[in-house]
C-alpha cells in the first residue's frame, strides 16, 4: 500500500502546487512592480521551490541536436535501432559525408538503477565527436504492461548480447556503473560460445564488479540484510491507472530517497542556495540548479525480479568475483574472455562503487593479454564525475578514445584479432 499512499500524497498536493506555480508567475512577472522588490522576489522564489520539490519529474530528453566533428558542426538525429518491451537502442546518427572514414561503433550501456538513460547525456555528448554512438534507453517498469512478461538479470544479459548482434562485429562497449556486471557477463557468455559478434573492447566505469573491496554505504546495506528483507521492504505493486498496474517493482522514488539521504546536507544546501540565487536574480546559477535536478529527480521503476536478482548476485553473494554467477543455468566463465580488450575507470572519491571494485575485473579476466588492459583512476572526482563533468571531458574521454582506436579487427577474418596495443596505464 505504500506505493498507493505515495500516489495519493502526490495527488493531494496537486492543488497547492498549482497555486504555488500561479504565485510564482504573478510575483515574478516583470510587468508586476512587486517583482522588482525583495518581497516579490522572495515570494516567487519560495513558490518555485515548493513547486519543484513536490513535482513529479517526467522522462527528460537528450536534446543533442548538433555535435562537432573534424572542427565542423554537424546535425545529430535520434533513431531507434532496436527495440524490446523493456529497452530501446537509440542511435545518435551524425550527418557526416558518406566518403568519410567511419568512426568506431560505441554501445553505451546506461545504468538500470532508477534514473533514465538521459543521466548520461554528458557522456553521449562528449563521445559524439569521436564515435558512432548508441545507448540503451531502459523502460520505466511501471509503464510496461504485465502482458509483456518479466525482466530479470538473465534477460538483461540476453538484451546486451542481442544488441551486439544488431550492431555487428567490431563494436566497442561502455558499461557505466550498474551495467559493468551484466556487460562483463554477456561478453563472457559470448566468448564461451565463440560468438563473432563479441565486441572489440569493453570499458567499465565505476561499476560494482567486486563489492567486497572497499565497500561503500550502499554495499554495507546489502550485506547487513538478507534477500527476504529487500523483498518485504523494497518491492511494491504498481498502482492503477499506470500501464504496468499490478506489476511487482522496486519504485524509483525509493531509490531516489536512498541516494539523497546519503548526501542530504548537500541537497539541502543546494536548494537553499537556489532560493538565494532567485532572490538575488542570479539567473545563470539558478538555471544550473534546475538543469541538474530536472535530471536527478526524474526516476523510474525497476522490475522486482531484476532488482532482487541483482541485489542477490552482485551485493549479497558476490557471485561474479567468486566464479559462481550463472546465466540461464550455465556458469559465467570470465577466463573465457581472451579477445576483448579491457579498460576500467574509477573515481578517487566514488561513494557508490568504492575504489578498486571496478579494477577487480583485471584480476578476474586472467586470459586477456597484459598489453590489452588499461586502468585509469581519475583523481578528485566522485561517482558522477567518472562519466560526466569537466574532468571527464578533459581527462577520461581522451583515454577512452585512444583505447578504442588502438584496437580493431582485421576485415574478413572470422576470429577477432587485436591489431594495435593501447598504452598500459598504472
Amino acid at each position: 500500500m505504500f506505493y498507493q499512499f505515495y500516489e495519493w500524497g502526490h495527488a493531494a498536493v496537486q492543488p497547492w502546487r498549482t497555486y504555488a506555480d500561479a504565485t510564482r508567475l504573478f510575483c515574478g512577472n516583470p510587468l508586476n512592480p512587486l517583482s522588482h522588490t525583495p518581497l516579490g522576489r522572495s515570494t516567487a522564489a519560495a513558490a518555485e521551490l515548493f513547486e519543484r520539490v513536490t513535482r513529479r519529474y517526467g522522462k527528460p530528453e537528450f536534446g543533442l541536436g548538433t555535435t562537432t566533428v573534424d572542427w565542423k558542426e554537424v546535425e545529430v538525429s535520434e533513431h531507434v535501432e532496436w527495440s524490446r518491451p523493456f529497452c530501446r537502442l537509440i542511435h545518435f546518427e551524425r550527418d557526416l559525408p558518406a566518403t568519410r572514414k567511419p568512426d568506431p561503433k560505441l554501445l553505451i550501456v546506461a545504468p538500470l538503477s532508477g534514473h533514465y538513460a538521459t543521466l548520461l547525456r554528458g557522456t553521449v555528448e562528449a563521445m559524439l565527436p569521436h564515435a558512432d554512438v548508441y545507448i540503451t534507453d531502459w523502460a520505466d517498469a511501471r509503464m510496461v504492461p504485465l502482458s509483456d512478461g518479466h525482466f530479470d538479470l538473465d534477460d538483461y544479459v540476453d538484451y546486451v548480447i542481442d544488441m551486439f548482434h544488431a550492431l555487428g562485429p567490431d563494436t566497442h562497449v561502455m558499461g557505466v556503473c550498474q551495467p559493468a556486471v551484466p556487460v562483463l557477463a554477456a561478453i563472457a557468455v559470448m566468448e564461451q560460445r565463440g560468438d563473432r559478434h563479441a565486441p572489440s573492447t569493453m570499458t567499465l566505469m565505476g561499476g560494482p564488479i567486486d563489492t567486497r573491496i572497499n565497500p561503500t554505504a550502499v554495499n554495507k546495506l546489502a550485506e547487513e540484510r538478507d534477500l527476504d528483507w529487500f523483498r518485504d521492504n523494497a518491492v511494491m505493486q504498481v498502482p492503477w491507472p499506470n500501464p504496468g498496474f499490478m506489476r511487482d517493482v522496486y519504485p524509483g522514488f525509493l531509490q531516489l530517497s536512498g541516494f539523497m539521504s546519503m548526501n542530504l546536507d548537500r541537497h539541502i544546501i543546494a536548494h537553499k542556495d537556489f532560493f538565494m540565487h532567485l532572490v538575488k536574480n542570479d539567473g545563470d546559477s539558478a538555471e544550473k540548479h534546475r538543469d541538474f535536478y530536472d535530471e536527478y529527480l526524474a526516476v523510474m521503476d525497476l522490475t522486482a525480479e531484476f532488482y532482487l536478482q541483482t541485489v542477490d548476485t552482485v551485493f549479497i553473494r558476490h557471485a561474479l568475483p567468486k566464479g559462481e554467477m550463472q546465466h540461464r543455468g550455465e556458469p559465467v566463465d570470465l577466463t573465457a574472455i581472451r579477445n576483448v580488450a579491457l579498460m576500467t575507470v574509477e573515481g578517487e572519491n566514488d561513494d557508490i562503487s568504492g575504489l578498486g571494485q571496478t579494477r577487480a575485473a583485471h584480476d578476474l579476466c586472467v586470459n586477456i593479454p597484459a598489453d590489452s588492459r588499461v586502468h585509469y583512476m581519475q583523481p578528485a572526482v566522485g561517482h558522477y564525475g567518472v562519466f560526466n563533468g569537466s574532468r571527464f571531458r578533459a581527462e577520461i574521454v581522451p583515454r577512452i578514445v585512444d583505447f578504442m582506436t588502438s584496437y580493431g579487427r582485421q576485415a574478413g577474418e572470422g576470429k577477432p584479432r587485436l591489431v594495435r596495443s593501447a598504452k598500459k596505464a598504472s
